[in-house]
């Protein structure tokens, strides 16, 4: 595992004094900032859309909204996906209504035929749009992470259930809170019983970390879609999650998706190898959902810290790789 050093913990830009490594607080909590977002972040990088397995016949379609931009992700005739802009270029009109990936329409392909396209591309059945004109491959962006998880067998589960929440948080908070589990201790008592986080390993590359953890008790190698006997949770830049469970054979996605600068969405997905859930697999995505509320109960406290202006740049600890990591892309993103 790589594990980053007091020494690489530099600062993030000309903003940051020394005796901080942290993002000023007006990046989180300035509307500008938001605005600036959607072109320089979620207008440059490769994006999650959605799964393959729901749109798996030619004309079926979802639509999806990146960097304020309305997307329909649809498969064409000849079995590719094809993401384009949701409106008309001859009268603006919207070309197709809108259509969760839970709840997948039917259009004709050849209705999509001159709607102007975005790069689509794809790790395993995850499919990623990026709407820049010249992107860097997703594949520099996923790094190691691309090969893991096409190793895997994913397009072989299904979609068992999806839960959607909304929080009143800025979406980096949550984002930054998710993968270095130095709050768990304190924020999930219950959960961390049967995991030795003392045999933690945190992976950091360039736009791609994973925290990796064992359990106390050995399961099965059946129990879960990998061989090793840890869990892996996966974090690719800017806003999208992987979490290889370590008790239950099946997996998850998170998409961290901003509303506005106040709020942002978490729409969380769990795979199974059926798509009608077990008794023990209830209990599961029960359990991951109290994890989800205990998280929003912290993020949103921290949130409302932010927003009184009493600290205008916070200073992170040398433990926080994964956030001073997510810190410095974001600002590398604005001064682009």
């Amino acid at each position: 595992m790589t594990q980053w050093n007091q020494s690489q913990t530099e600062a993030v830009s000309a903003d940051i004094t020394d005796e901080t490594n942290a993002l000023p607080a007006r990046y989180f909590t300035d509307g500008d900032v938001f605005e600036m977002e959607k072109e320089k972040i979620f207008g440059q990088y490769w994006v999650y859309a959605g799964h393959a397995n729901s749109i798996s016949d030619p004309g079926q379609y979802f639509t999806r909204t990146l960097g304020g931009r309305n997307l329909i992700v649809a498969r064409d005739d000849d079995g590719d996906v094809r993401a384009v802009a949701n409106f008309s270029a001859r009268d603006g009109d919207v070309l197709l209504e809108d259509a969760p990936m839970t709840d997948p329409r039917r259009v004709d392909p050849d209705e999509l035929a001159d709607a102007e396209s975005m790069h689509v591309d794809s790790i395993g059945p995850l499919l990623f749009v990026n709407l820049s004109e010249d992107p860097m491959p997703l594949a520099e962006q996923a790094g190691v992470m691309k090969d893991r998880l096409e190793a895997l067998p994913l397009e072989e589960y299904e979609l068992a259930t999806r839960i959607s929440s909304e929080v009143e948080c800025n979406w980096k908070v949550f984002a930054s809170n998710y993968s270095e589990c130095d709050h768990c201790q304190a924020n999930h008592q219950d959960w961390i019983k049967g995991i030795s986080l003392n045999e933690s390993e945190l992976e950091v590359n360039d736009y791609h970390w994973v925290l990796h953890y064992t359990h106390a008790e050995d399961v099965e190698d059946e129990m879960r879609i990998h061989d090793e006997h840890e869990a892996q949770f996966h974090y690719l830049w800017p806003n999208f999650t992987v979490n290889m469970y370590g008790t239950a054979d099946g997996y998850g996605t998170y998409i961290v998706d901003p509303i506005d600068t106040d709020r942002f969405q978490l729409i969380a997905d769990y795979y199974f190898r059926d798509s009608e859930l077990t008794d023990e697999e209830r209990e599961f995505v029960r359990t991951s959902r109290q994890l989800q509320e205990e998280d929003f109960e912290l993020v949103e406290r921290q949130w409302q810290g932010l927003k009184t202006g009493a600290l205008a740049q916070a200073q992170l600890g040398p433990n926080e790789h994964t956030v001073h990591r997510f810190h410095q892309l974001a600002q590398e993103a604005y001064n682009s």
